[in-house]
């Protein structure tokens, strides 16, 4: 199983200085990949929201994923860029595959593009973007991508968007197109990802004790298509949470480095294909009341101890 790290993106220890840091640190020390997220907004009062309980104070601040992987291209030469998600429904096809091939391109080849549909209503009402048949346009999103980066001339009608013999250069760096990732948990998503794209990247709130039964899932998709499920790739991302040894009720990640490195061992059992380290999601670092030299001290301990 590969080991990736999220770079700080949420919170006071998300400056580009820290941003570097780590992310040169990662890449010195073996780390196969660095990973973003998306997130647009957050709401001034979380409790009154709509969705309270998913509205986590790591939303609070957060740097834009796209952005932030074209500034690491610059700054790294290996080490591969992944976003784990952009939520489709902000984007149209064409724009993001316009960015997507130009971030391939500065990065020599090295973008990794997750995708997903989004659970937030203040994004959804904010971006103007429809809810109703969120599934087919997830389908059709990802035809489009995939017609504008393979084809010379794109010649493609889909059911909710259309380009007659254009040019859409230059083309990605990567064969056929940057791998395409997506995300989702429930059981229509998983077998998209398996019928459609290159894998399937798991959220922050998987349940990493059960997350081959969801990969499962996926290779079924897979198989009904006529793919070869072993060709996919099943990303975790792995929010890690550093804390005293023999917590009662511990999670998986969460703990000593030698309990989250007997749980790195559990998810490649259960055919994860790669993991990616992410501390934006322990409220004591991807937070603004964080101590951002603190996070840091605590990323770096983080690479060096679970080093691959």
């Amino acid at each position: 199983m590969l080991l990736g790290f999220a770079v700080p993106q949420a919170g006071s220890w998300a400056t580009p200085e820290h941003i570097v840091a780590t992310a040169q640190r990662a890449e010195e020390l073996g780390y196969a990949s660095l990973w973003t997220f998306q997130r647009l907004l957050y709401p001034a009062d979380p409790a009154g929201s709509a969705q309270p309980e998913r509205w986590s104070p790591v939303y609070r601040s957060v740097h834009d994923p796209m952005v932030t992987l074209a500034f690491l291209a610059a700054h790294t030469t290996r080490v591969r860029l992944g976003v784990a998600v952009l939520n489709m429904p902000w984007f149209s096809p064409l724009l993001l595959a316009k960015q997507a091939a130009t971030l391939d391109a500065v990065s020599g080849g090295r973008l990794d593009v997750g995708l997903g549909l989004g659970w937030a209503r203040e994004e959804y009402a904010a971006t103007g973007a429809p809810q109703d048949r969120r599934g087919e346009r997830a389908e059709d999103f990802v035809r489009t991508l995939q017609a504008i980066w393979t084809q010379d001339v794109v010649d493609w009608t889909g059911k909710f968007s259309e380009l007659r013999g254009v040019r859409v250069e230059p083309r990605p760096v990567q064969h056929p197109h940057p791998p395409i990732l997506l995300g989702g948990s429930a059981e229509p998503a998983l077998r998209r990802a398996g019928r459609l794209t290159d894998g399937w990247i798991s959220s922050s709130g998987q349940d990493l004790t059960s997350i081959g039964s969801a990969i499962d899932v996926v290779r079924s998709g897979a198989r009904e298509a006529g793919r070869d499920p072993a060709a996919l790739r099943f990303v975790c991302r792995g929010a890690v949470r550093v804390r005293e040894a023999g917590r009662a009720e511990r999670r998986p990640l969460s703990g000593s480095y030698d309990e989250i490195r007997a749980d790195l061992e559990v998810l490649a059992g259960q055919g994860v294909t790669e993991t990616f380290l992410d501390l934006n999601f322990d409220s004591q670092v991807g937070t603004v009341e964080a101590d951002a030299h603190a996070s840091v001290r605590r990323a770096h301990e983080l690479l060096e101890a679970l080093a691959p």
